[in-house]
């Protein structure tokens, strides 16, 4: 058994990530990024700092990268899934582990109106889009949740915490 803020299931540290399926009216909001081998499809977030609890880091990555402060949601984001990663990235040799938190949150419409259109702490300003959440559960997705992603555009009724899902693997998941 592994924590959801603590290494992979083999027992070695992996840095957490943390990152929301933010939905509004059936369609969710994604990093578009055109990577040498693709397009990459990312959900909004990013790594926690050392002790930083993980809703604190969702709320500071959403700001930073979006403009979207999570104090004015009706309701706060729930952590939904869990997904651990080991893989190992092109010209590297070394693995490359994350343990991903994946949170999920409804936004009233006029939020979503209020999410910035690109990645505000991103150099080179990668688009934001809105995608209807069948379109792109079939799609490249960091993290690699598209099995799962109609459960997390649902809203939570379990009580049982976080569903850990499939592990991201060179066999499952290609770099981009």
């Amino acid at each position: 058994m592994t924590s959801p803020t603590t290494g992979s299931s083999q027992g070695t540290q992996a840095r957490v990530r943390v990152c929301a399926v933010l939905v509004d009216n059936g369609r969710v909001c994604l990093i578009r990024r055109q990577r040498p081998a693709g397009l990459q499809l990312s959900f909004p977030g990013g790594l926690a700092e050392d002790g930083e609890d993980p809703s604190d880091t969702l709320r500071r990555e959403l700001l930073e990268e979006l403009g979207l402060d999570l104090a004015v949601l009706p309701d706060p984001p729930q952590l939904r899934f869990v997904q651990d990663q080991e893989t190992v990235r092109p010209g590297e040799t070394t693995p490359f582990r994350r343990r991903h938190l994946v949170f999920t949150a409804h936004l009233p419409t006029v939020l979503h109106r209020a999410v910035a259109r690109t990645e505000q702490d991103d150099p080179d300003q990668a688009p934001v889009v809105w995608l209807p959440v069948a379109d792109a559960a079939g799609l490249h997705l960091y993290p690699a949740i598209g099995p799962a992603l109609a459960r997390a555009a649902q809203p939570d009724t379990t009580t049982g915490g976080p569903l850990l899902l499939p592990a991201m693997t060179a066999a499952s998941y290609q770099w981009r």
